[in-house]
């Protein structure tokens, strides 16, 4: 009879167990929904932006754990940063941004931008800290002065600052899916991304 009883414990105590890690996550709780939401292309892909900033502590630390989320995800799901272009110093830090992938250096550049600012003091608040920073990666600084300045990277940001203030971005890290959902960070990474796969689910058939 004893045993029967523990059995039946341990039954019900999976059952709550698999209930708790299988709960849905709530809208407006945990993730919210775009009042003017971007277009989606209907091609079968669900979009997944993080907009950031370089000078964002909480982007810096953000930084493994999205690559990482990022780098486990198929060809259904399109990964993407959006640098926020809130002021001056933000669309210098996007212009930067955009350079780096216009000149198609290693994606470990990016990560050298905030090791630069956050560990060693450099908040590459100018062009000139911009220009020697990247002669570290060989290139020239009328080269970084070239991208920085072109029409097709302002073009980029104008386009960044209009989705910007469409979805409302108010703080950095956020994730936004499909340019309807909006995930901001939670008290842990983990849990972010969790909530994160769960919409991309949710979104999957209207994708």
């Amino acid at each position: 009879m004893k045993k029967h009883v523990n059995n039946n414990f341990i039954i019900l105590f999976v059952a709550i167990f698999s209930i708790s890690i299988n709960a849905e996550y709530r809208l407006g709780l945990d993730y919210t929904i775009v009042d003017n939401p971007l277009p989606v292309k209907k091609d079968g892909i669900v979009e997944v932006t993080e907009s950031f900033w370089y000078g964002c502590g909480g982007c810096y630390s953000f930084e493994p754990a999205i690559n990482d989320w990022a780098s486990k995800q198929g060809s259904d799901i399109k990964f993407s940063k959006m640098p926020v272009p809130w002021s001056p110093v933000h669309q210098l830090h996007a212009a930067l941004y955009y350079t780096i992938d216009a000149l198609k250096l290693d994606p470990s550049t990016h990560s050298a931008v905030f090791v630069t600012i956050h560990k060693e003091g450099n908040f590459l608040q100018t062009p000139k800290r911009i220009k020697d920073f990247l002669k570290n990666f060989g290139i020239a600084p009328e080269m970084t002065e070239q991208y920085l300045n072109s029409f097709t990277i302002k073009q980029k940001i104008n386009r960044d600052a209009k989705h910007a203030k469409q979805l409302k971005i108010s703080s950095t890290p956020m994730i936004v899916v499909d340019g309807k959902y909006i995930i901001e960070t939670k008290r842990s990474y983990e849990e972010m991304l969790n909530i994160v796969d769960f919409v991309v689910e949710l979104q999957r058939p209207n994708s």
